[in-house]
């Protein structure tokens, strides 16, 4: 059998004879089953959880490559194994129960009425409950609905197995997959499988470099037999060797986005020498200290003029907090570092951003900037210094480094606002100034 063929694709690609000869040493019984018989039937290897000790099992494939019907095997198969409490995760509440439950490969679509568990005990086909967000088994075992665009509803329940679908798409990534992690720790080896097609997001990163993920890697074509001849001709055509199908087709993480300021090369972490000059930047937003608001976050970074004539980012404290939150979190940072300034952009409300940073300290230094340029042009002077290997960071900024990656010499092409790159730009600038590094000769 090939590779990566369920066995009933296998069967399908052989004579006519063949195939029913085989099945001819069925019962009719057995032959009806098959429609619903997963694991040694119609699923691909790549399809199956893989066997060891895991956390989190990543399924990292292509548009079409089965990912979904894969997640919603998977709980069935929780569910049949005894598995009493287990959380949906997707981008939205729409595709919760859109694609994960009453999509064409949700879970709705895999269970039947004949549905036994491990034990030979019927559990049926479950109920969907849509008001109260939540599918409910025969047995007891019962899948809650969450949106990524809500991550504190996951604070307080708890699980024994989570799906996570198109992690790489949530809104609130990071906070979602932490309140889901605290409710993972129920019965003895709780584990989750995250189904999503990558994008170089910090969280998609992070657990790909984790000891506890398995990763299992697919490609559309992967379930070519399934998937109608005209569109994988029409993928071909169009995407087959450009980036967005190495991405989308054949599920590779590309973090270096063509035009990019920044590279992942030009990154360069260790020791950081003592500073002679330090500097706190805020990229202030409208957020009102929800997190679901939707509101961007208020940049924040400590930078630093090393002794060496070098720079450095040495924190990345970003957050959404409220005005006297985030003014609070800028003025401790400048303590605590003993920073000579807190850069802050005006565009956003000049007046009001002095008096927040006054409220949390009235003798703080502040001096207020301005952005009369784009972020690209602001931000080439500074890719430029990094480039030549003149800037350090320090550990822990994997969030501003996935946003620098993003920024073009058009624009910035991720998700949101690129709100930590933005404060970023402004600290190096800031130190620059009067230095042998300066705007007028950085080229």
């Amino acid at each position: 059998m090939g590779l990566n063929l369920s066995p009933s694709a296998w069967l399908a690609s052989q004579p006519q004879a063949f195939q029913q000869a085989e099945l001819a040493k069925l019962t009719e019984t057995a032959k009806a089953e098959l429609n619903w018989t997963w694991r040694g039937w119609w699923a691909r290897p790549s399809q199956l959880a893989p066997d060891g000790d895991w956390r989190q099992w990543l399924y990292i494939a292509g548009r079409g490559a089965g990912k979904t019907r894969g997640g919603a095997e998977w709980v069935r198969e929780q569910v049949k194994a005894g598995i009493g409490r287990i959380h949906l995760i997707a981008p939205t509440a729409g595709d919760a129960r859109d694609v994960m439950v009453e999509g064409d490969s949700g879970v709705l679509s895999v269970c039947w009425p004949g549905d036994k568990d491990t034990k030979g005990n019927v559990i049926g086909r479950p109920l969907y409950e849509p008001s109260k967000r939540r599918i409910t088994w025969e047995n007891g075992a019962m899948a809650t609905l969450f949106s990524a665009e809500e991550p504190e509803r996951l604070r307080g329940p708890q699980c024994g197995a989570i799906w996570a679908d198109e992690l790489a798409a949530w809104k609130n990534a990071q906070s979602t997959w932490d309140m889901a992690m605290f409710g993972l720790r129920l019965g003895t080896d709780p584990r989750a499988i995250v189904t999503t097609t990558p994008k170089p997001v910090p969280l998609v990163r992070a657990l790909m470099k984790d000891p506890g993920s398995v990763i299992t890697r697919g490609s559309t074509y992967d379930n070519a037999a399934n998937l109608a001849a005209p569109f994988l001709q029409s993928i071909r055509d169009r995407y087959e060797g450009t980036r967005l199908g190495r991405q989308e087709i054949n599920a590779e993480l590309l973090d270096d986005v063509p035009g990019a300021l920044w590279t992942d090369a030009m990154f360069r972490h260790g020791v950081i020498p003592d500073a002679q000059r330090i500097v706190v930047a805020v990229d202030p937003s409208g957020a009102d200290g929800n997190p679901e608001s939707g509101a961007d976050e208020i940049g924040i970074i400590v930078a630093a003029k090393l002794i060496d004539g070098t720079f450095a980012i040495l924190e990345d404290a970003t957050c959404n907090l409220s005005p006297s939150g985030w003014g609070r979190r800028a003025v401790d940072r400048y303590k605590t570092h003993g920073a000579a300034l807190i850069v802050a952009e005006r565009n956003f409300g000049g007046a009001m951003v002095e008096s927040v940073i006054r409220t949390a300290d009235r003798d703080a230094n502040i001096k207020l900037v301005t952005a009369s340029k784009g972020k690209a042009v602001r931000a080439e002077p500074v890719a430029a210094l990094y480039e030549q290997g003149r800037v350090a960071h320090a550990p822990g900024l994997e969030r501003l480094e996935a946003q620098m990656l993003q920024m073009t010499l058009t624009g910035y092409v991720g998700d949101g606002s690129p709100d930590r790159l933005d404060a970023a730009v402004w600290a190096i600038t800031e130190l620059m100034a009067g230095s042998s590094y300066s705007l007028d000769n950085i080229f």
